[in-house]
């Protein structure tokens, strides 16, 4: 467990914290006014070791030398030069800071950070975070890193859980959620919608599948995980060579076939550990997946075809009718994709460059 301090005075600034993977979703921008929920659970934290944040400076002023030796090999609107390894914490979890409403940025519903941090330490008055709450953003605290330090408390932390813990656990990701809006004349309203993490995790694993289709067609697993890839990777890649097949691998999964050159495995929820199979499959391209979603293709939740009623029969976990169908096809994010593919390599193919080059076009199609 950790407790981040101000590095001005010293003055505690959080509760304790363990130590977790940063979501997808974190930098998710999602619709226009919804409201999107904490990003982080309660007494977590992680870190981004990518810069984030002001400055920013545009694509046209960077050396390309100097881009791809951060990491970046396509063009992007603008990068970052703030300091890289910035925290993020569950807003609750923050303790003697004060909040500067003034710097809201240029949100419309709360703030979004852009004028830089909002939240200074109430002890000195130094600027140490970023408070995040507007409109279609996830709720969040960013600390500062060059304005906190990190300290040990209560002894040494909890080691990470096994995969065979995870999977004891069982804690997945729903593929549909109601969605929450702000501003309505008549109040919040909802709708059943895909989740806005499926689509963040969904936007990064596209990146890579393209990455490891080497320009080929690519088949993925019947059902959801067909209704979430395969109209994108159909839509951007050729229909003419040999397909590449993509199957589900991870723990307590039978091994995969050896003709399986992808595998859609997933990354630890608190180490950010991509899973890797032993054997001949290690060498198969691992394109990573949050553990809940992961865990959602590889065994879905049951759900009976007609309510119950009366006493629970055997095997039946709930006699509500299943949620409502999204009034849409699924569509990865496209900033998440978009971040992902500039720093994958493989981007400097022509043909995925293209694809790239085309990502306005595909989402005017409703394919992002």
């Amino acid at each position: 467990m950790f407790v981040f301090v101000c590095a001005g005075c010293g003055a505690r600034l959080t509760t304790p914290l363990s130590q977790v993977a940063l979501p997808a979703h974190a930098h998710q921008k999602y619709g226009n006014g919804i409201q999107l929920p904490v990003l982080m659970e309660s007494g977590t934290f992680a870190v981004d070791p990518e810069p984030w944040g002001p400055p920013w400076r545009r694509w046209e002023e960077i050396d390309p030398e100097e881009a791809t030796a951060r990491g970046v090999h396509a063009p992007v609107h603008a990068l970052s030069y703030g300091p890289p390894g910035a925290i993020v914490i569950a807003p609750g979890d923050t303790r003697g800071t004060l909040l500067i409403p003034e710097k809201r940025g240029s949100a419309c519903c709360g703030l979004d950070g852009a004028d830089g941090p909002n939240m200074v330490c109430e002890t000195c008055g130094l600027p140490v975070a970023s408070r995040i709450d507007d409109c279609s953003l996830w709720q969040a605290v960013w600390l500062a890193p060059d304005a906190v330090h990190r300290l040990p408390v209560g002894g040494a932390d909890t080691a990470p859980l096994s995969w065979e813990e995870l999977m004891a656990q069982r804690k997945s990701t729903p593929p549909v959620e109601p969605i929450a809006t702000w501003g309505s004349r008549f109040g919040t309203s909802y709708w059943w919608s895909w989740s806005p993490q499926w689509e963040a995790a969904a936007g990064r694993a596209l990146a890579h599948l393209l990455a490891a289709s080497e320009g080929r067609p690519v088949t993925v697993p019947d059902g959801l995980a067909e209704d979430v890839f395969q109209r994108a990777l159909d839509a951007v890649l050729p229909a003419g060579p040999p397909a590449r097949r993509a199957v589900l691998a991870g723990p307590a999964l039978p091994a995969p076939d050896a003709d399986a050159g992808i595998l859609l495995v997933p990354t630890h929820p608190q180490t950010g550990e991509t899973w890797t199979p032993a054997g001949p499959a290690a060498s198969a391209y691992p394109v990573p997946l949050p553990f809940g979603v992961w865990l959602w293709l590889a065994s879905p939740e049951p759900h009976p075809s007609v309510p119950a009623s009366g006493t629970m029969p055997a095997g039946v976990l709930r006699d509500d009718p299943p949620a409502p169908r999204p009034n849409r096809l699924f569509r990865a994010d496209a900033a998440t994709f978009h971040h992902t593919l500039v720093r994958l390599p493989a981007v400097r193919s022509p043909w995925l460059g293209e694809i790239l080059g085309k990502l306005s076009r595909h989402m005017l199609t409703c394919l992002f």
